[in-house]
């Protein structure tokens, strides 16, 4: 076995206020994203993953600003723990409602991370974050 771990989930927003304040956190969320460091420096969290749609400056999407993420690594979880910090560094900065990780291991299994905003949406804040797992094994081994 190669040890491969697949991260991969969105992040929801439903941008609240008026159109100019809609925009604007979206933007900010894009702005979040395209802060991160370049995959070629390897970080656990880089720009590549991330894919944006909701971003209601262009009109793409219906209400929800859903970014989506995914990567492959060489088994995280035995450094899940700083990548949970470095997402949630991240999650601190935006704008969100919601947003879950779900977690492929070889061996440890499949686990989500759900985050929930403790108000109608998350504003950029030091605030702790809630987050919650869930933990399944799927197949004999």
């Amino acid at each position: 076995m190669n040890n491969e771990s697949i991260v991969y989930g969105c992040i929801k927003h439903l941008p609240f206020g008026n159109e100019a304040e809609r925009k604007a956190s979206c933007f900010h969320n894009r702005r979040a994203i395209r802060g991160l460091p370049d995959a070629q420096e390897r970080p656990f969290l880089c720009q590549d993953m991330f894919a944006l749609t909701g971003d209601h400056a262009t009109g793409a999407g219906y209400q929800t600003q859903v970014i989506h993420f995914g990567m492959s690594y060489r088994a995280v979880e035995y450094e899940w723990q700083q990548w949970v910090s470095q997402f949630e560094r991240l999650l601190k900065q935006m704008y969100w409602v919601s947003a879950v990780v779900h977690l492929e291991t070889d061996f440890a299994g499949f686990h989500t991370f759900l985050w929930d905003s403790a108000d109608d949406y998350h504003e950029p804040s030091d605030e702790p974050l809630r987050v919650r797992c869930e933990w399944a094994r799927e197949g004999g081994g």
